[in-house]
């Protein structure tokens, strides 16, 4: 299986802590699921390790992964564009 792109650029530390936080927010609801890491990634259709990628908060992993991780266990997101 080829590897995923890793992200070799600088990004913000409020965009990294987003990751994160979405990461955690993942984690959290599919172990409430009672779910283990193996069954989400075979209900998303993707690797076991896309799944610990996406809940360590690791920047690279596809957004469609972790929009889909969230909403497989009902998490929603709603962004606001910077004012300015």
């Amino acid at each position: 299986m080829a590897q995923g792109k890793r992200i070799s650029v600088d990004i913000a530390d409020d965009a990294l802590a987003a990751i994160k936080a979405l990461g955690a927010a993942a984690r959290q609801a599919r172990t409430a699921a009672g779910e283990g890491q193996a069954a989400a990634a075979a209900r998303l259709g993707v690797h076991v390790q896309t799944i610990g990628r996406i809940e360590a908060g690791q920047p690279g992993v596809a957004v469609g992964h972790v929009l889909g991780l969230l909403a497989l266990y009902g998490v929603t997101v709603h962004c606001t564009a910077p004012q300015g």
